[in-house]
């Protein structure tokens, strides 16, 4: 408690001097022996971040549009850019504002499939939008008239398909079915500049078949409307690695959607896109916490279901943990559950959180691959939501782009775009 006590003085010194965000760390452990913090810490890792923008502009078979709301923080989205993510999902007026403000040179696609006839205006006037989705005849007038008839549109038809192979589905709120699709992919035809098709698979799809089946019900819209096809976006859903759920190497996804792309009815100049937001990010942030209480296997942390950890609680989502401190290297060998600092009974992480038996009030746990949807997701309320960050040098809890999970034995016969 005194070496604690110690740590925050200095901090606060520290801090009246602006000299603190300065200092990196190598990893959580140094950084809590140094610090002792009492609010929640963000880590960044922008090391793991450029490793994955470079796999899938290395990689994958055409152009990679980073979906923004998966993680909108603007050092991440200069990041991306700098190493080659030139295009960006945006699905709101927000974010079109943030991406253009932060990344003029960006091209921007507005993939959400209803929008207000004002914020097309506005997007397309003022921030230079020019790709957009949707899903319906009303969407495709509202554009029509918002745009003054432009004739510089990509549009994108939104078809639905199937999520049962993904961890959170998405199947239910956008897309046009197949079989109705007809009608709207010849009138947008009639509009756009290009044309594409796009769909979504869900979160956290678990096998390269969910976008197999996908394309082929892509390839059943291009016969039954026979129109031409200028691009295919076969959306996100790319996996992530979190504890009972490890997918197969990336690779595998590229190389069974470029087989099945190139075997679609399209033209040779067809272009194929993918909108990965978790694949980019999930390995970018992890998270500090200071355990306020134990209660049997109950612990009452810092953070939750309002802040960083809303689909720990929500979704029940298991994220990778590790104990801070000296008692670090015991066996992780208890199952945990996590309450956060809120009023709220739904502040409540289920887990289970696996984690050595003798964590008590006072340590630390580091909560691994919330790059993804963590920072996104959190809110201010009841008071809390404070929070620091600092970047470490370290590698992630867990990676795809690493080791073993790295397979580029598929990848051989595949040519990639990555100044596309």
């Amino acid at each position: 408690m005194a070496a604690c006590e110690s740590a925050r003085q200095l901090n606060r010194s520290l801090n009246l001097r602006g000299s603190l965000e300065l200092h990196n760390f190598y990893d959580s452990q140094e950084l809590t022996k140094a610090l002792c913090p009492d609010i929640p810490v963000l880590l960044n890792r922008p090391h793991a971040a450029r490793r994955a923008a470079r796999y899938f502009v290395e990689q994958f078979p055409g152009k990679s549009l980073y979906a923004v709301k998966a993680n909108p923080s603007p050092a991440l989205l200069k990041l991306l850019f700098r190493e080659g993510v030139t295009h960006y999902d945006v699905a709101s007026i927000d974010e079109v504002r943030l991406v253009h403000s932060t990344l003029p040179d960006a091209v921007l696609c507005f993939m959400h499939p209803i929008k207000s006839e004002a914020v097309i205006r506005e997007a397309y006037h003022d921030h230079g939008v020019r790709v957009f989705s949707l899903d319906s005849i009303e969407e495709l007038e509202k554009i029509e008239r918002a745009t003054g008839g432009a004739e510089d549109l990509t549009l994108c038809v939104r078809i639905k398909v199937a999520s049962e192979f993904a961890q959170i589905s998405l199947a239910s709120k956008f897309g046009v079915e197949v079989d109705q699709s007809v009608e709207l992919l010849q009138r947008a035809r009639q509009v756009a500049d290009e044309l594409g098709i796009c769909f979504h698979v869900g979160s956290q799809a678990m096998t390269p078949l969910a976008y197999v089946h996908a394309l082929e019900r892509v390839r059943t819209a291009i016969v039954e409307a026979s129109i031409t096809v200028d691009i295919v976006n076969v959306g996100g859903g790319f996996p992530s690695i979190y504890p009972d759920m490890a997918p197969p190497s990336l690779n595998h996804y590229f190389s069974a959607i470029d087989r099945t792309f190139e075997d679609l009815p399209i033209s040779y100049s067809a272009e194929l896109w993918c909108e990965p937001g978790r694949a980019l990010s999930a390995e970018y942030n992890s998270l500090i916490v200071k355990v306020e209480q134990r209660r049997g296997n109950e612990l009452y942390i810092n953070d939750g279901a309002y802040g960083t950890l809303f689909d720990a609680a929500h979704i029940g989502w298991r994220f990778p943990v590790q104990l801070l401190g000296d008692g670090s290297d015991h066996a992780a060998s208890t199952e945990y559950s996590f309450y956060g600092p809120t009023c709220d009974d739904m502040d409540h992480m289920a887990g289970p959180f696996m984690l050595p038996a003798d964590v008590k009030a006072g340590d630390y746990i580091e909560i691994g691959m919330l790059g993804a949807y963590g920072s996104a997701m959190r809110t201010k309320f009841n008071g809390y939501g404070s929070i620091d960050d600092y970047d470490v040098t370290d590698e992630p809890m867990a990676s795809v782009y690493v080791g073993d999970n790295l397979d580029r034995t598929d990848r051989e016969n595949v040519v990639s775009f990555p100044g596309a």
